[in-house]
């Protein structure tokens, strides 16, 4: 057995946020961070030094949750602005929204194998879309108030989620049904999430509890009473040993479930805490709270290896063998057993490495590229369920078309280029760009051949300029605005061509 490790340390913060911090999720290859907050910005701190931070504008509302792709090439986000996005995590910080519910988005969770995104509302109900054709495949319909959480289990096959009428269940992919159904007379449910072998979930209370579940023969195993506030998110460690909890009480506290005990609680955060997760290979974790700050933590755990770990997830269970504590977590040394007291660590904020805690943030305002209504092309719904269109931007198509995408290097490279994209973004950007000009076109168009319009097109453009001003005719402001640039480009260019407009 190892030598007992040090204790959990706080590595650095990171301050850009203006208000409070309400999810947290690392990049697959561990080098960046991705950060939601009330502010409705979403944020990606890079972990190399000297690196910008960059900040995402695009939600007109709290961002909820948000979530890397498993190959790290898009980032999810809901909000309660009742949308959803899709973003590729780079300096343009190209997006697609599309709207998905018709009230506050509470998660976003991607399947292991990335082909399919869960979505859970406070209009009670859970989404799934499937990534690879872009569209919606169907809903779950049976809690009776808000969904606060939906989360895939670790082969695809179940989804769990929590909803304020106090049950968590259990749902079916194929059949689409819920197959089971965990019920609590006191609290509700914050946040689930399956473990790592996909047999038992973990749920943070409202009640202040901690819950371990066998979704196999519906039991409890274990139960904790550490926190003295609600329970706002757990997040289990890649070994499946050990179980992180955040709580509004302020404190992060990590679980030995082998043992069965609380090992540590870590301060730092001043108020509560919403959001905790591990990194993909389990030596870092990350926290965020109502101080809206960003704490960065390194483990004391063993760093397992992602791929390992994302195969390991997608094998098929055996959901008929016997239940037991040392079946559901592996059998590995543990460095814990001779430590007895729980250990409290109370880290100071002021770090050695201030010059990261604090990057230059570069702000990328996101236009939407795609927005997805049900007056786009429809695909065959449920009984009974609306319909939904499919996702259209070429830009946002799965990875699997792409396998360069599985490539890693350092900072902003380790994204998706244009030529790993199957149609380049500047062709992209630029068939957009005459989708925008052909629609302002046709608005002052029909006005232009019913006023009997017959001139040069600088003239033309002259007119209705001079008609929108005197109010004859209407403009959007985007008509406007591009009336007024190709008055300026023609005076420039002193365009001699005489195009008239039919």
């Amino acid at each position: 057995m190892a030598s007992a490790p040090e204790d959990p340390v706080l590595e650095r913060y990171f301050k850009g946020h203006k208000a409070a911090i309400t999810s947290v999720d690392f990049s697959p290859n561990g080098k960046q961070l991705a950060t939601a907050s009330w502010d409705t910005f979403l944020m990606l701190w890079n972990f190399k030094p000297q690196a910008r931070a960059f900040r995402y504008v695009g939600h007109k509302d709290v961002i909820t949750s948000v979530q890397f792709s498993p190959l790290g090439n898009l980032l999810a986000s809901a909000s309660r602005d009742r949308t959803v996005r899709l973003w590729i995590p780079d300096k343009r910080g190209k997006s697609s929204e599309f709207k998905a519910h018709t009230a506050p988005v509470r998660s976003v969770d991607f399947s292991a194998d990335g082909q399919f995104l869960a979505t859970a509302s406070e209009d009670k109900s859970i989404k799934v879309w499937n990534m690879y054709r872009q569209r919606f495949l169907y809903s779950l319909y049976r809690h009776t108030h808000w969904v606060r959480c939906a989360k895939f289990s670790p082969d695809g096959r179940l989804i769990v989620s929590c909803s304020e009428d106090k049950t968590i269940k259990i749902w079916d992919t194929t059949s689409k049904q819920c197959v089971n159904n965990f019920s609590d007379s006191i609290g509700f449910a914050n946040f689930v999430e399956f473990n790592p072998n996909g047999t038992c979930i973990a749920s943070a209370g409202s009640d202040h509890t901690v819950k371990i579940w066998d979704i196999r023969v519906n039991k409890l195993l274990q139960h904790y009473q550490v926190h003295s506030c609600g329970v706002n998110c757990v997040s289990f460690h890649p070994s499946g040993n050990y179980l992180i909890t955040a709580s509004s009480d302020g404190t992060l506290k990590i679980l030995d479930l082998l043992e069965g005990r609380l090992i540590y609680t870590l301060q730092g955060h001043t108020g509560p805490v919403f959001t905790v997760s591990f990194s993909k290979g389990g030596e870092l974790f990350s926290s965020g709270g109502a101080d809206a700050q960003v704490l960065l933590w390194r483990t004391n755990f063993d760093e397992l290896n992602c791929k390992d770990v994302y195969k390991k997830s997608l094998k098929r269970l055996h959901f008929d063998s016997p239940p037991h504590l040392l079946d559901i977590y592996p059998r590995t040394p543990h460095p814990h057993e001779g430590k007895i007291e729980t250990v409290e660590i109370n880290p100071k904020l002021e770090v050695i490495d201030l010059q990261t805690s604090t990057p230059p943030v570069v702000d990328v305002l996101s236009f939407d590229s795609t927005t997805t209504t049900e007056t786009i092309v429809r695909s065959l719904p449920d009984k009974g369920e609306e319909m939904c269109g499919y996702f259209i931007n070429p830009s946002l198509m799965s990875s699997e078309s792409s396998p360069a995408l599985k490539k890693k290097t350092d900072d902003m490279s380790d994204l998706p280029s244009e030529s790993q994209r199957s149609i380049p973004l500047a062709v992209t950007e630029a068939l957009e760009h005459i989708m925008e000009q052909l629609n302002v076109l046709t608005e002052v168009g029909w006005h232009a051949l019913h006023l009997g319009v017959r001139c040069t097109e600088q003239s033309w453009l002259q007119q209705v300029a001079e008609r929108a001003e005197q109010g004859e005719i209407f403009l959007s402001s985007k008509g406007k605005l591009t009336v007024a640039i190709s008055i300026a480009k023609h005076a420039l260019l002193s365009c001699s061509s005489k195009v008239l407009w039919r």
